[in-house]
């Protein structure tokens, strides 16, 4: 098979623009491409009056590929990915996954594939209650501290944009997103620069995943909080979890530690017990939200509403003077910002996208990098201790209700409270309290902000848009603290423990923490 790069495809392709367009650029006639299927495809939007797809094709000819590789600069010979499953006799104990993410879900995929029969242990509830109890608390401000945005089959990425962009060039990537399109993720995820499943599509997604691994004698048990982990001669033997306000245990030899960046009281039991962990560098901030038909008209000019173009999307970072970095995260084209607390008196945002993304707002995080410096003590959970303070005061300004605390960029730059709104209406449910934001987050964070959006602007044009809003406070972007592990991916204090995923602070996203969980698995394949 060759593949392809640098077809030029307009917006309005077809499969015969395709073919034609490989024919050309490998200089044969279209007659001996017998297959092709696009690999990557991305906007090419550098030039407004000249928007159009770049893309990557793979093909097989009938002619000899090798031959024509050679003489073609965009022409590369590839095999066709297959992922191997690693083999070995069935596991002494069944091995034992605390975490139904990304990370957990892939971890137990491999490990049911590979006839092991995984047990995954999960403190929130299947897709379908939680989607109710989280309806409950957009609606009402009633929380569910065990079933919400952070807690739950999927893991937080289910109640988000569902993006699959990563900065990870691991082969396994391709293993996940063949995986997603067989349980029902739309198919072009597979070739797609950005890919993204949207929250709406990713929920049945998920639950085709957990079937398919109880199919293949895994099993999945809802509402089982780990409170504890056994361990005799500094290897594991077992987990305590609780469920239903009973105790159960069930001996382990390998526990794979998948648990997302909010289970605070997870990380302060390891800490206890002295799993070595440490603190970690992280982010936090605010949501930002702008109409998205004025990024779709900045971004694409006059081709703004091509039917064939997705709502525009942006990814930003600038250096500050102060030495600071202030850069966007999980931008949601089309979506909304939604209320992510999982502790009582606490307010938390994050962003959320559907599939078609068609909402009348854009948003993204825009953060401002933290080190352990700044968390003001050697404690390891010191940065869990300042999310909580910025989270409380976020409450407190909002409400203390669950409304968030909103401001006017205009506003917010003039360093003066918002009395009204402008164009820009908040998507944040419960609701919205008007103010400023120097209220609740610290001065230094503030001031990094401001100016990082009128940096960002001299690059995005629209950014500092005065009607856009602000909305506080985003402070669940990723783990402040990581589990230290070794070359095999055991914990260094505990030897069965397998620290992986966003919590454990080795990954930042669904497909990187999807990859952290299968190489989790290969390795308990490996060690056993």
């Amino acid at each position: 098979m060759l593949r392809i790069n640098g077809i030029s495809l307009p917006l309005d392709y077809d499969d015969n623009t395709i073919k034609n367009a490989v024919a050309k650029a490998l200089r044969i006639n279209s007659s001996y491409i017998s297959y092709f299927s696009l690999y990557k495809r991305s906007v090419d939007a550098r030039k407004k009056n000249q928007i159009h797809f770049e893309a990557s094709v793979d093909v097989k000819l009938s002619a000899s590929e090798e031959q024509i590789a050679a003489k073609n600069k965009k022409a590369s010979v590839i095999n066709e990915y297959h992922y191997d499953l690693p083999t070995g006799k069935p596991l002494k104990k069944r091995p034992v996954i605390v975490g139904s993410g990304p990370c957990g879900l892939f971890a137990a995929l491999i490990l049911a594939q590979c006839g092991q029969r995984p047990i995954i242990l999960e403190r929130g509830y299947d897709v379908d209650r939680r989607t109710k109890d989280i309806s409950m608390f957009w609606k009402s401000g009633e929380l569910d501290t065990e079933s919400n945005v952070q807690f739950g089959e999927g893991g937080a990425g289910t109640f988000s944009d569902g993006k699959l962009n990563t900065g990870t060039k691991d082969k396994r990537i391709r293993k996940v997103l063949i995986e997603f399109t067989t349980h029902g993720a739309p198919k072009e995820i597979m070739y797609l620069s950005k890919p993204h499943i949207g929250t709406d599509k990713l929920k049945t997604t998920i639950k085709n995943l957990r079937n398919d691994i109880i199919s293949l004698g895994g099993e999945i048990r809802f509402g089982s909080k780990l409170i504890d982990i056994t361990s005799k001669d500094d290897k594991v033997t077992g987990v305590v979890y609780e469920q239903n306000g009973c105790e159960y245990r069930i001996e382990a030899d390998n526990v794979i530690l998948a648990i997302g960046h909010s289970a605070r009281d997870t990380f302060s039991m390891l800490n206890n017990k002295g799993i070595a962990m440490k603190q970690k560098p992280f982010a936090m901030g605010i949501r930002i939200e702008h109409l998205q038909e004025q990024l779709n008209k900045q971004q694409y000019g006059l081709f703004w509403n091509h039917p064939n173009l997705t709502a525009a999307d942006y990814k930003m970072a600038v250096h500050l003077n102060n030495g600071r970095g202030v850069f966007t995260f999980c931008m949601c084209p089309g979506g909304s910002v939604v209320a992510a607390a999982s502790e009582n008196g606490r307010v938390v945002t994050n962003g959320m996208s559907e599939f078609a993304r068609d909402r009348t707002n854009a948003n993204s995080a825009l953060l401002v990098g933290l080190e352990p410096a700044d968390f003001g003590s050697d404690d390891i959970l010191a940065g869990i201790a300042m999310q909580r303070e910025l989270e409380s005061r976020a409450f407190i300004t909002g409400g203390e209700n669950y409304n968030a605390p909103v401001q006017r960029v205009c506003d917010f730059l003039k360093k003066q409270p918002s009395a009204m709104l402008g164009e820009v209406i908040p998507s944040y449910r419960p609701g919205f309290e008007l103010t400023s934001l120097d209220s609740c987050l610290p001065r230094f964070m503030t001031d990094s902000l401001r100016e990082g959006i009128i940096e960002i602007n001299k690059s995005l044009p629209g950014f500092s848009y005065g009607d856009a809003v602000l909305t506080a406070v985003e402070s669940r972007s990723s783990s402040p603290v990581r589990i230290l592990r070794d070359e095999t991916m055991n914990s260094v204090s505990l030897k069965g423990l397998y620290p992986c995923g966003e919590g454990a602070g080795y990954a930042g996203g669904i497909m990187s923490a999807a990859v952290d969980g299968i190489k989790a698995a290969e390795m308990i394949m490996i060690n056993r």
